[in-house]
């Protein structure tokens, strides 16, 4: 289950640098920049709802379980 999340949050990751590179890239005049700086974004989105989704799920099938730390302390 740790694999699972810690490989998703490394896409995440590795989504929001090719952005961040697509974004610092020269590029030439005229050329369209942002569809790839968006493409990539828009993986980082889903990407980042997928997980959520996923982490729900996984605590309504009963494969993770909350820590029971207590809050307020």
């Amino acid at each position: 289950m740790k694999f699972i999340i810690v490989l998703a949050l490394a896409g995440i990751v590795a989504a929001l640098g090719s952005a961040g590179v697509f974004m610092l890239r020269k590029r030439d005049p005229g050329a369209p920049a942002t569809a790839h700086m968006a493409r990539a974004l828009a993986v980082r989105v889903g990407l980042s709802v997928a997980l959520f989704a996923f982490i729900l799920f996984s605590y309504w099938m009963g494969w993770i379980q909350p820590t029971g730390i207590p809050a307020g302390r």
